[in-house]
């Protein structure tokens, strides 16, 4: 497994996320979970393209929402975004939301 990279900037984040035919999303919590808030994820590929003229924008459960709106819920919750680094030929999805605080 290659090494992973915490990243914090926006434009590194929307440049890894774009590299990937990502969009930044939200998703309704689990049940049960003691969150209340939206869950922040990314939707990749196809579903990334939806067009929501067309229909609803729930791919899989989620929501396709705009950077700015992203970005906002990343910061006030104090998130880092972990990816792994690129290898050469090879275009990883692999990434974790967590705590500022627990980034080392």
């Amino acid at each position: 497994m290659a090494d992973t990279i915490t990243l914090i900037d926006h434009d590194e984040i929307r440049d890894w996320a774009a590299a990937r035919a990502g969009q930044p999303a939200i998703s309704d919590p689990a049940p049960g979970m003691e969150q209340s808030q939206p869950v922040l994820r990314f939707v990749f590929g196809q579903h990334s393209y939806q067009d929501t003229d067309e229909g609803p924008d729930r791919p899989g459960g989620v929501t396709i929402i705009e950077w700015d709106e992203w970005f906002q819920m990343f910061d006030e919750r104090e998130l880092a975004l972990v990816v792994q680094e690129d290898v050469p030929g090879q275009r990883d999805e692999f990434h974790e939301l967590i705590r500022r605080a627990d980034a080392s």
